[in-house]
């Protein structure tokens, strides 16, 4: 854990704080979420999200994927992250939920049934660097613990790009996939972190490449940040994002 100390002087008292960096702020010092805080948006999720527009999209300036589509929460009967081990995980993402499940490109306000419920998929782009999933949820009163998210995004390449790598930061566990193939499984009880998972070298075909995802969590936060690194470990920021 990344871990600073500081010192402050008190009334005469000298106190040592310690500060989590990684847990307060993300890339160039920008603020994460405090679960402690109280909501000051209210059951919206304008504070968060715009609804996607249907011109092209660039990544932002850290190279950040900030358009999705996003499923409704799925409620999952889990009471803690400890049970998010590699074989669990797989287990469950390999169960089929809906239609289609991980071969969907889905439209804005489509809706796919689970366990009997209509479930909604939202156009979205993100207003921060990393996908606040716990907002989505609340904003549209849906379940906020004990859920699992699925998110499709498009990214467009102007040429093959080889020996790029995907950088994931979620929480809690999630997996990934990249045009029909495993990318990145993140597993056990962890917080967000940029770049906190990364792929193995894979290629971007020219032209049209999906990107899918999974998040599940138990109780707390629930949050995502993806972006592709090139092979010097650089921020692939010459792509566009849509949604078809």
């Amino acid at each position: 854990m990344n871990i600073k100390h500081k010192t402050f002087l008190v009334a005469g008292f000298v106190i040592i704080a310690s500060i989590n960096l990684h847990a307060q702020t993300g890339p160039a010092g920008r603020q994460m979420d405090d679960p402690a805080l109280t909501d000051t948006t209210g059951r919206t999720i304008s504070g968060y999200f715009n609804p996607a527009s249907k011109t092209k999209m660039a990544p932002d300036a850290d190279g950040f994927i900030q358009r999705w589509l996003l499923l409704e929460p799925i409620s999952m009967p889990i009471r803690s992250n400890t049970i998010f081990t590699d074989s669990y995980l797989r287990k469950t993402f390999d169960t089929l939920y809906f239609q289609n499940q991980f071969t969907i490109l889905p439209k804005d306000g489509q809706k796919v049934k689970v366990a009997g419920k209509e479930l909604a998929w939202h156009a979205l782009d993100s207003k921060l660097w990393n996908v606040k999933l716990f907002r989505f949820a609340f904003g549209l009163k849906k379940p906020i613990y004990g859920v699992m998210f699925w998110a499709v995004t498009v990214v467009n390449c102007p040429d093959e790009m080889k020996n790029v790598r995907l950088a994931v930061g979620s929480n809690s566990a999630s997996m990934w996939w990249v045009n029909g193939k495993e990318a990145l499984l993140l597993s056990g009880d962890r917080r967000m972190v940029m770049d906190d998972g990364t792929s193995n070298r894979i290629t971007l075909n020219k032209g049209k490449n999906i990107i899918r995802g999974v998040v599940i969590n138990g109780p707390g936060m629930s949050d995502f940040c993806v972006r592709f690194l090139d092979e010097n470990g650089q921020p692939v920021k010459n792509i566009t994002i849509t949604l078809e």
